[in-house]
């Protein structure tokens, strides 16, 4: 949940209610995956969950103790199958996230290295008598000293033995992002308090209900807002239709929490609420 996603939403919002639901991974193996999706909509990044329920449905009993066999699994890469081993486990071995890799690059004076050599590093100073303290502390380092921007280097235990110290930026990669825009259309259709939904068929929100698309009718037009997602940046408009050509699924109104339903569904719905006068009475 915490990757691409701030801490204090996963852990006040999020992380309670869906350990709760699902509290093991034999739970979360009998449940359907529109149910996961339901209590993971919101977060986005839904293939995180779609992964997660996978794995739970190869290891409902627990997973493997092996750091090979964790690789196996759906959504568990060589940081996370580390994580899971160190903290976890705690067997010997090095952990390298985001913020661990900061300290490491400038610690060493790396100028843009292989992943591989990162990972060398990391295990070339592992203190391997209190691996997962050492694991736990270079990620509190990076997350609250070694930062992005700005590092607090005068805070610092490893500042006399950091090769990158006085140019820190350098060993830092700043890639700008380039974000796609996209403008997106969609119907909204309410009837006897129900709305109508399609499953999401395209690279965004797979499997997910959404609103249909239409063929956008300016005098139509109930509002506009704007929504990120990874890469877009997405322009969204929102139609009053009286009949949609997708396959569609009645939602109550008053069940749509318990739906999989997309962060932008949510904030289209929102704003559905909100301009609810503008829309044709019959509709609803």
């Amino acid at each position: 949940m915490l990757q691409q996603t701030q801490v204090n939403r996963v852990k006040e919002e999020y992380y309670p209610k869906f350990l709760q639901k699902f509290p093991t991974l034999k739970a979360l193996s009998l449940a359907s995956e529109e149910e996961v999706l339901a209590s993971w909509s919101g977060l986005g990044y839904y293939s995180r969950a779609r992964n997660l329920y996978k794995t739970a449905k190869l290891s409902p009993n627990g997973l493997p103790t092996l750091y090979k066999e964790l690789l196996q699994l759906p959504g568990i890469g060589k940081y996370t199958a580390s994580a899971i081993c160190s903290f976890g486990y705690e067997y010997r071995v090095a952990v390298v996230d985001t913020n661990i890799a900061r300290v490491i690059k400038r610690v060493f004076a790396l100028k843009e290295p292989k992943e591989s050599l990162v990972w060398e590093r990391a295990y070339g100073f592992l203190n391997t008598t209190y691996t997962k303290a050492h694991n736990l502390a270079l990620m509190d380092l990076g997350s609250m000293v070694c930062l992005p921007k700005n590092p607090h280097c005068g805070e610092c235990p490893l500042l006399e033995y950091c090769q990158g110290s006085k140019t820190p930026e350098l060993y830092t990669q700043t890639k700008k992002k380039v974000y796609e825009k996209m403008e997106l259309f969609y119907g909204v259709l309410i009837r006897n308090n129900q709305i109508a939904l399609t499953p999401s068929t395209g690279t965004m929100y797979k499997n997910m209900l959404q609103l249909p698309t239409v063929d956008p009718i300016e005098e139509n037009l109930i509002g506009e807002f704007k929504h990120s997602y990874t890469k877009y940046r997405l322009s969204v408009n929102l139609y009053r239709v009286a009949t949609v050509i997708d396959a569609i699924v009645w939602i109550d109104l008053d069940k749509l929490d318990q739906s999989p339903i997309s962060s932008l569904t949510k904030k289209a719905l929102t704003l559905i609420r909100i301009k609810k006068e503008s829309i044709d009475v019959n509709l609803y």
